[in-house]
């Protein structure tokens, strides 16, 4: 969210004339911050005694990812 300062956003959106961030965690990954937000949907619900939320929820984060991923990257190889 750092990285990207006032282009973070939770939509699918394209800014014409604006480039691809790749610095910070964007250097290493396309993604990161799902990265991110699959370690906190595991982890948070183990703190308070979750097991069964900790298991199910990043693998319905990664069922998501499925269709967002080839949405965003469509979204940027059509503005390229």
């Amino acid at each position: 969210m750092h990285t990207l300062g006032r282009f973070w956003n939770t939509k699918i959106i394209v800014l014409p004339g604006v480039t691809v961030i790749k610095k910070g965690p964007y250097r290493y990954l396309k993604h990161p911050n799902y990265v991110i937000v699959a370690v906190e949907l595991f982890t948070i619900p183990l703190l308070i005694g979750a097991e069964l939320t900790a298991f199910l929820f990043p693998i319905l984060h990664l069922l998501l990812l499925r269709i967002r991923i080839p949405s965003e990257e469509k979204a940027l190889t059509r503005a390229t």
